[in-house]
């Protein structure tokens, strides 16, 4: 059977169902919502307990770094990320479910080739790449006389 493309595009689409798109932003919106509002909920009780601005913002990282890791460990992650879409990858909570995802997944290949390689699968080039862009940032600084 030969179709062409546009044959081929209109068969999928008749058997496509719509995404509800505004459904979607909504929930991406109120789950990455409520989860800034927990980092900050986090953020002003770390002050309460005295620590200052910087620490109370490392604690507050490390924190949601360990709940969504926790939470991809125990599979709640991903049954949230299903309904809410976008809204779980603001930056932190996404990066954590990005580095537990993998090693969960060649976990049966071991804890050193398995768990431990394939953890930085995806955390790899996001550290090349930050830590490349900050040197050259910093070489920037240095030669305009910012630094």
């Amino acid at each position: 059977m030969d179709m062409t493309n546009t044959d081929y595009g209109k068969y999928v689409n008749s058997k496509s169902k719509p995404s509800p798109c505004l459904k979607n932003c909504l929930w991406a919106f109120c789950v990455g919502g409520l989860i800034c509002t927990l980092g900050q909920g986090l953020m002003n009780l770390y002050e309460s307990c005295g620590l200052e601005g910087d620490q109370a913002g490392t604690a507050v990282s490390v924190s949601l770094i360990l709940l969504a890791a926790i939470l991809t460990g125990l599979g709640v992650f991903d049954k949230i990320a299903k309904h809410a879409g976008a809204g779980t990858l603001v930056p932190i909570t996404g990066f954590a479910n990005a580095m537990v995802s993998p090693a969960l997944e060649f976990k049966s290949e071991g804890l050193v080739m398995g768990v431990a390689a394939k953890m930085f699968v995806i955390a790899g080039p996001v550290l090349v790449f930050g830590i490349s862009a900050s040197v050259i940032y910093g070489i920037l600084l240095v030669l305009l006389g910012l630094g």
